[in-house]
């Protein structure tokens, strides 16, 4: 492979991690290539994308980007895991896989917003819940106080009328 060669792979590389919010390191050793599809086709059905290039290559190409270094991780055969917008999605695919195949693929480290992780914040990440669970709890959380509030209110009310219509009554009968 000539140096336009590396280069092109190099720039390649740079688009797709530009817009990730998550971007995993994991050691494929082990995977016959029927696993190695199959961990692709889950991956690609999540919206997220699984990279082999030689590390020298996947390294300078996160030089050249404004990341946490974890170049010290590009040991042995790696595969990067690259989730677009969805960084708990790409977690998960990895947990479940490795879970059902003697931990393989093996999680090495990885970028989550722009903050290294570990493995096992790795693991503690694909543990969450869907995003959307995450915000109607928020918003669940944040709709009780107000309601109780309102409820409250109301009640007053009722009681303030309630008095205003005996005052009226009183004043009619004397």
């Amino acid at each position: 492979m000539n140096v336009n060669e590396k280069q092109a792979i190099v720039d390649e590389l740079i688009e797709k991690l530009r817009g990730a919010q998550g971007i995993y390191l994991t050691d494929f050793t082990g995977l016959n290539v029927k696993r190695v599809t199959e961990f692709r086709r889950r991956l690609r059905k999540a919206g997220v994308e699984y990279v082999v290039v030689k590390n020298t290559l996947a390294q300078r190409a996160l030089e050249g980007m404004d990341l946490p270094d974890i170049g010290r991780f590009f040991v042995g055969p790696t595969g990067l895991v690259i989730g677009g917008e969805n960084a708990v999605a790409a977690a998960k695919v990895i947990s479940d896989f490795a879970r059902e195949h003697d931990n393989k693929p093996a999680v090495k480290a990885g970028i989550v917003e722009r903050r290294a992780v570990t493995a096992s914040d790795i693991a503690r990440i694909a543990k969450l819940p869907p995003r959307e669970q995450l915000l109607a709890e928020l918003a669940g959380a944040l709709q009780a106080p107000l309601a109780q509030m309102l409820y409250l209110l109301q009640g007053k009310l009722s009681e303030f009328v309630g008095l205003l219509e005996a005052l009226r009554g009183q004043r009619e009968s004397a």
